[in-house]
């Protein structure tokens, strides 16, 4: 067994040593593609979202110089009729070429990384077969070891867009080097019975990574068939609450909000086990270098950008376009450039029916309410601070403040949407956006007769009152409060047992633009009364 040729099944052994959950099944999609036309796969996904877990158990799997069936047996991979009679035939059939591109540019130190490649590789070929011919150029010497041992090649590559994303510098020289493996049909069917690739970002739609542009593409927008594979799913992260005794509401809160067509809700795994772990909620994405990215991107100056970052950390949804994307960490024309690098980065989760993106959890919010402070663009700061009295203002009952604010926001929109219900929402969002250090955000909680449409429940340590806060059009704002208690809306945090706030806010819907003049009315409410 070598580092990058043939590298056993211990790296798995370890995953599998831990609490796994059975993600298996992919190794089925990638034996589906073998010796097809399909057989270059290529997958990008956020950092901590099991791209190295994936790859060390298609190495385990695959690695002709290991038995890995009691790794496996076991599995769903082995247990589905569907997949069985494929699970045997290829299990430990090929050799494997396994280039963590991290690893390989730490341990290349000033060496070239391609000439670091090819002769480690090498090295570790004729090492293993003594009677090989080294040719002068590495494909060639891979197809004399096809035709030395009948046995071709699996290949894996995780993290393939590293060196361009970090050492730009040497994109031509690595490019070229994956168009000579990769872009003659050839020469790539006579070595790989099947490739799997990883990266952060897709293959950019310039020609100028041509080099794979053979490679059949599953990206965060749409990863199609994979989509299972990317986080955790609902049902396993149920399983592991049960089986660890945790509070699934809390690890939905924290840690649930990606969505995919055909699989639902996924979570962050790294994020979930770190909380098994730990037996606590927290934020874990802070731990990883994509945090560090954030502040850069929702720096930029574009129109409408500071607005909608105010409405997403509100708990808010925009609609982007994510199509005109240059794939790049660099290349940014507008709004939606910066929003869908954001869905690559895990920052943002984009549902592909609707067209829209939101931020998915707690974790994530707490990582823009954090960043956001600290950006320096003038209309970020002022909304930041506007948010911050605006929640001051309320819990203080201060009405003609809550009411002069909320009509500012509303200002700000569309006179075609002013009055449409997801509009009235937005402007709740995006004017109570900096809540995350004291609140957590629950819509639509069932409430009596009805569902309490937005209430910012305090934390475990903030000593905040929950607010309830509803704003309609033509009824007076007591009018509002009056109705939030005849439907109820108190019982549904009617354990809470602290003290309530309701806040009622309404405006004139017939009223001239510009003159739509709101009125505010906050009430406590005491919790004795809704049982």
């Amino acid at each position: 067994m070598g580092t990058y040729l043939n590298p056993g099944n211990s790296g798995f052994t370890g995953i599998r040593n831990d609490t796994y959950v059975d993600k298996s099944g992919l190794i089925g999609l990638i034996n589906d593609t073998i010796e097809t036309p399909r057989r270059l796969t290529c997958i990008s996904r956020p950092r901590r979202f099991g791209k190295s877990f994936a790859a060390k158990m298609l190495c385990a799997y695959y690695d002709k110089t290991c038995d890995s069936s009691a790794l496996f047996d076991d599995l769903k991979i082995a247990a589905d009729e569907e997949t069985r009679e494929s699970y045997r035939k290829h299990l430990n059939q090929y050799n494997v070429i396994y280039l963590d591109m991290t690893n390989v540019m730490g341990k290349s130190g000033g060496q070239n990384i391609i000439s670091f490649i090819q002769s480690k590789v090498t090295e570790e070929l004729a090492s293993m077969y003594t009677e090989m011919k080294i040719e002068n150029v590495f494909d060639e010497t891979l197809i004399h070891v096809v035709e030395l041992t009948g046995t071709k090649f699996v290949m894996i590559i995780d993290e393939w867009d590293a060196p361009i994303r970090e050492t730009p510098e040497i994109e031509k020289d690595y490019l070229e080097f994956l168009r000579m493996l990769f872009k003659s049909s050839g020469t790539t069917d006579k070595i790989f019975a099947a490739v799997y690739m990883t990266g952060i970002l897709p293959i950019k739609k310039d020609g100028s990574q041509s080099a794979i542009s053979d490679f059949k593409e599953f990206t965060a927008v749409k990863p199609r068939k994979f989509g299972g594979y990317a986080g955790f799913t609902e049902d396993e992260v149920q399983k592991l609450c049960q089986e660890y005794d945790c509070d699934f509401a809390m690890m939905k809160q924290w840690y649930d909000g990606y969505y995919f067509r055909g699989v639902g809700s996924l979570y962050n795994p790294n994020s979930v086990m770190e909380a098994i772990r730990n037996d606590d909620f927290d934020s874990y994405w802070t731990q990883t270098s994509a945090a560090e990215s954030l502040m850069g991107y929702i720096s930029l100056n574009f129109d409408g950008l500071s607005k909608t970052v105010a409405e997403l950390i509100g708990g808010g949804e925009v609609k982007v376009d994510t199509k005109r994307f240059a794939n790049d960490l660099v290349t940014f024309r507008n709004r939606d450039d910066v929003l869908t690098l954001l869905i690559h980065l895990g920052y943002l989760a984009y549902d592909e029916t609707t067209e829209r993106v939101r931020i998915p959890n707690e974790e994530i919010r707490m990582e823009f309410n954090r960043i956001v402070r600290d950006v320096k663009r003038d209309d970020t700061i002022r909304r930041v601070r506007e948010s911050e009295q605006l929640i001051l203002d309320t819990v203080h009952g201060n009405a003609e403040a809550v009411a002069r604010q909320i009509e500012k926001i509303h200002g700000e929109e569309a006179p075609l949407h002013y009055n449409s219900e997801q509009s009235l929402r937005s402007v709740i969002k995006r004017a109570y956006f900096s809540y995350g250090d004291e609140f957590l955000l629950f819509e639509e909680l069932p409430a009596g007769d009805g569902y309490a449409d937005m209430i910012y429940f305090p934390k475990k340590d903030s000593m905040m009152p929950a607010l309830a806060v509803e704003l309609k059009w033509n009824q007076t704002a007591q009018g509002t409060i009056r109705q939030m208690k005849e439907r109820r809306y108190p019982d549904a945090i009617r354990e809470y047992g602290g003290e309530i706030l309701l806040v009622g806010i309404s405006y004139n819907k017939e009223a001239p633009v510009g003159k739509r003049k709101h009125s505010c009315v906050i009430e406590k409410f005491d919790c004795k009364d809704c049982r």
